[in-house]
């Protein structure tokens, strides 16, 4: 078993692979985001404030919805 699933992740990064490589960056991206978000909100319940530098927030922002915004106008605009 441990052979095919090693198998299988070797596939990834094959040009004719059956995973959307921008989905799976964007999923784990807005995972991140909402690990902030959740962090900051169980801090402010106890009277602490998570501080969060701007421009790491903005980066994950800025690659969810690149990720999402590429894929979606690739399966619009498919020929």
């Amino acid at each position: 078993m441990g052979l095919k699933k090693k198998k299988g992740f070797n596939q990834i990064f094959k040009d004719d692979n059956t995973y959307n490589e921008k989905n799976i960056v964007g999923f784990l991206s807005f995972a991140v985001l909402v690990i902030f978000a959740l962090t900051d909100i169980i801090t402010g319940i106890f009277g602490n404030e998570l501080k969060i530098s701007g421009t790491i927030f903005m980066a994950f922002v800025g690659i969810t919805l690149g990720s999402f915004g590429i894929d979606g106008i690739t399966k619009i605009f498919k020929k």
